[in-house]
Order: C-alpha cells, then structure tokens, then sequence
C-alpha cells in the first residue's frame, strides 16, 4: 500500500479511498512493532476486492433445478467398469509415472484439532491405533514406501495456517523430518482474508493493532503454492501431475499409482475421488454431471428428491461422494493460478470476536461477521476432461473430524477402518487373526496386501495386538 510502512499518513489515504481508515484509529497507542504489524497485514490486502466482496451478493443457485439436471459422472467404477482401460492398465501408467519422477504431493494441513479436543495441529493426532503414529507420520511412511517400491523422489508440499505454521515447522525439525530429505520438505503457509462487519462491510479488528483474518479455505492452495514458489519449484523437477489430500483422512490414497493412472489415461485436468454415498442425506459433497460440466453439489444444498432419487435398479442416482482426494495437471494449476477468477470466493456467516472503537473486545453472541473463503472443487467445472474414480469406503475414507463420542468421524472409527482394512490384508495372507486383536501395517513394509503376501508367512496366528514394521520376522 505504500513504500514506508510506517507513514501514518500514506496508509490513511490509502485506506480512506475504500472508507476503512477506521483500523487506524488505535494507531497512537501502538508500539513501532504494532504499527509494523498492522501495516504488513494491510499491505496483503486488496482493498478493492475487498469491497466488491463485501458489497456483492453471491448469485442464487436453484439447487432443485440444478439437481433436477444433474447425473452420474464420468467415472471409473470400483469394480473398474466405466472406463476404456482396465484397472490393471491403469495401474501400469502410474507406475511408469512415479518411475519417471513425474508426481508431486499436496497435503493441506492448516487445521488445529479444536474439534477433537486436541490443541495442536490436526496433522500431530496420533490415529495409529497400535502404533500411536501421527496422521503426518501416516503420509511420509506412505511416500517413502513409494518413493522405495518405484525408484523415484516425491517432493512434498505441505500447507499449513498462521495457526499450524510455527508448530508443524518445529515437529518436523524435531523428527528429523520423519525421514523425508530436506530438500523434498516443502512447508508454506496458506493465505488469509479479513473478516467484514456483515452489515457495514467495515475491517473488524482482532485487537488495536491486528485485523480479523482467518484462513482463505483450501481454494486458497492454489494461489498460496504459486506465491510460495512451489509450482516452480515442481515444474523445475520436471513434475507433471500433483497428488492432493486432506491431513484429516488416514486411509487416502496419497500417490496411489491406479489413482494416478486413471487421471492420466483420462487426459484429465483434474481427478477427483469419490467413494458411493451410504445414504441419500450423507454429509459429503455431491459429485455430479450438469450441463457437461462436473461439478459438487454441497450435501446441504441438494434438495431431499434428488438425494433419494434412483435410478432403473434402485441404486442412488447422485451416488458420488467427495472424499477430498484429487489429482492436479500441474500446467492446469500454473494457468488457474494466473486467473484472478477462476476460483470465486464464498461468503459464511459467522460469529467473530472483535476489537470495538474503545479498543475493548466484543465477543459477540450471534453472527455477525462476513468471512471469505475459496473451495478447491470449484476448480472442477473448468477442468478439462474432468474425471472421477470411485473407491471403496473401507479402503480409502476414515476422516478424523469430531472427538471420540460424535456419532460419525471419530478416532476410534477411523481406527477400526485402519484395523479392519489391515486385518483383511492379514487374512488374505493367510494369515489368522484372532478375533479382538488390533493389527496395524506400516505402509513402509506393504502399500497393498499383494506386497504383504510377498513378505508374511501364511499359516501363522496373530493373537495379540500388533504393529508390523519395517523389520518383519516372517
């Protein structure tokens, strides 16, 4: 906004052409590090945005027309029907990708674990329910064993927020970077948006020299792995695809070479993951075909006929469920990071404690705040050849979002999913598994139960709980 920071009157003109110079009414009171503070934050603003955020209205979607029109997308089944190519196929291009160092991994992690009762970074929960590991333990494991079983060095970006930053910086220090060379590690931070008064449109101040600002939603990892330099950095490796995940899911398919394959053997800009919805009303996004244009349907958005609706042999006609797993092309993401529009933004409602005009804080006790957001399924209906692949739950989504006690998306389910899924690799083994005992798999000793049928020796009895390690005694 100006080229001295700290000139009181430079930044009150600049702020009084888009009538905010109201966060500066504190600006007497604060120290020289304060006022360095507040001025950082306001030049990370766009004023103008800003205001035509504040001021527009987001369009009214008729949601029953919308569904009305919407079917099956292009998809390749969990069986492998749907698609040109057998899932044996597939799995053979990613392979041939990884070898060929030609994948990059994205996981979003800026989310503290206030939901689960934890109050640090979600990625430090310990989900092992043998081992104890940690969700960002159960992702580096996974990339390792890839990065061994194929020959390749994936790098690895991880976004953080202002509130996970500094913590997920330390622990990865503090481990040695579970193992990951520190030349693969890549942590950088997500961008932020201020928080407007939902009537005035005004900045709302978290203190007398802070603004309100909170994460810019997981759309904002496009923008923020472009600001950080990491989309140069992987196309200067000759990366070619990115592997997106969320850190809150334990079983996702993190650089799953068949994932990997069905989006390039798609020609897709942008694959998407989905598992088949267990019930019509179900809390996840819709993935859908509109008007030759796939795109999410939000669970709370879609009216209840076209949840329930069904098709010629009584299964759900919206049937794809978003499970927060996607593939990137990276020039895609290169071109869309150049488009100030091609991700919009999202107005929420919402209750946000704020500083008032005698520098007191007003904890409020209904909405009164307008936050913006940006959501990475938006990037869908521009896509090329946007293309979905369905998995099956039990394999592939175990969310970790509510303290044990919720009736869904708890540790302990997601534990049992770990449980059960290893568990059936044991027995597929030949291996006998008494009923009660908690098994666990290092991914880093079998990514699949055909590698572990490779390395266990069949006709054995578990009957104790276990973890199997690196270093199997079969």
């Amino acid at each position: 906004m100006t080229d001295n920071p700290l000139n009181f009157d430079d930044l009150k003109e600049a702020l009084a052409q888009y009538g905010q110079q109201h966060v500066l009414q504190h600006w007497p009171q604060l120290n020289s590090e304060q006022k360095s503070n507040l001025t950082a934050q306001l030049s990370r603003v766009d004023l103008a945005e800003l205001v035509s955020l504040a001021c527009g209205e987001d369009e009214v979607t008729d949601f029953g027309a919308l569904a009305s029109r919407a079917s099956s997308p292009p998809a390749v089944r969990a069986d492998g029907s749907g698609a040109d190519w057998s899932p044996t196929q597939a799995q053979e291009r990613g392979e041939e990708a990884l070898r060929n160092g030609e994948i990059g991994a994205v996981i979003v992690a800026g989310g503290q674990g206030t939901r689960l009762g934890f109050d640090q970074p979600k990625g430090m929960f310990p989900i092992g329910p043998v081992s104890g590991r940690t969700l960002f333990q159960f992702f580096v494991d996974r990339l390792l064993a890839v990065n061994e079983k194929y020959g390749c060095r994936i790098p690895l970006y991880i976004m953080t927020s202002d509130a996970t930053d500094q913590e997920t910086r330390e622990y990865f220090a503090a481990n040695e970077n579970l193992g990951i060379p520190i030349e693969d590690l890549y942590i950088f931070k997500q961008g932020v948006m201020p928080a407007v008064d939902a009537v005035t449109g005004k900045l709302l101040m978290q203190s007398k020299s802070a603004l309100a600002l909170s994460p810019d939603g997981h759309g904002g990892t496009v923008s923020a792995l472009n600001r950080c330099g990491c989309l140069a950095d992987a196309a200067k490796r000759g990366i070619q695809q990115l592997a997106y995940i969320q850190v809150d899911n334990p079983l996702a398919h993190l650089c799953e070479p068949e994932l990997i394959g069905h989006h390039l053997m798609a020609a897709s800009e942008m694959t998407t993951q989905v598992v088949r919805k267990r019930y019509p009303m179900e809390k996840v996004g819709n993935v859908v075909l509109v008007d030759g244009q796939v795109q999410i349907i939000e669970y709370s958005d879609l009216p209840e006929s076209a949840a329930k609706a069904v098709d010629e042999d009584g299964s759900l006609k919206l049937w794809a469920g978003n499970i927060a797993v996607h593939l990137f092309k990276l020039k895609f993401l290169q071109r869309v990071a150049g488009e100030a529009d091609s991700l919009p933004f999202h107005r929420a409602l919402k209750k946000v404690p704020h500083c008032d005009q005698l520098g007191q804080l007003v904890s409020p006790t209904k909405p009164n705040a307008t936050k913006f957001e940006r959501f990475i399924f938006d990037l869908l209906p521009i896509a090329k050849n946007a293309f979905v692949v369905e998995s099956y739950a039990g394999e592939a989504f175990a969310p970790v979002k509510n303290a044990d006690g919720a009736e869904t998306d708890t540790p302990n389910a997601a534990k049992t999913a770990i449980i059960d899924l290893h568990r059936h690799w044991l027995e597929e083994a030949g291996v006998c598994v008494d009923e009660g005992v908690q098994v666990e798999i290092n991914p880093r000793l079998a990514l699949t139960a055909g590698d572990l049928r490779e390395k266990i020796s069949a006709n054995q009895r578990i009957d104790a709980d276990r973890y199997f390690d690196t270093g199997l005694e079969s």
